[in-house]
């Protein structure tokens, strides 16, 4: 995948995926597509890890735990944002006072 490599990977995939599903495409364009997805899928997990990461340092963590509260009482929210709130809270320590308040990493 060399030449995709100063590419963004999530726009590649992207466009594999719109392979895939392109009607006026060939099964052996579609198979290419196919295998180049299943090569990038570790890069794409990795990413998305590091991603995950990066979106909570630095972070005020008093903010971060008022936004799960208010994610709760929030009617636009679906259920499943709500669960994943309750569970960030259910899981904060009361470490929080004396500064030690690390976000939890998802899988």
């Amino acid at each position: 995948m060399s030449a995709n490599d100063s590419k963004n990977p999530n726009r590649v995939a992207g466009g594999y995926k719109a392979t895939l599903n392109n009607p006026n495409t060939s099964d052996e364009a579609k198979h290419s597509a196919r295998d180049r997805l299943d090569e990038m899928q570790p890069e794409l997990e990795n990413r998305q890890e590091r991603i995950d990461a990066d979106s909570t340092a630095g972070k005020n963590p008093g903010n971060v735990i008022g936004g799960h509260k208010a994610n709760l009482k929030n009617p636009q929210t679906s259920e499943e944002a709500k669960e994943h709130s309750r569970h960030v809270l259910d899981n904060i320590d009361d470490g929080l006072a004396d500064g030690e308040y690390v976000p939890e990493q998802d899988n």
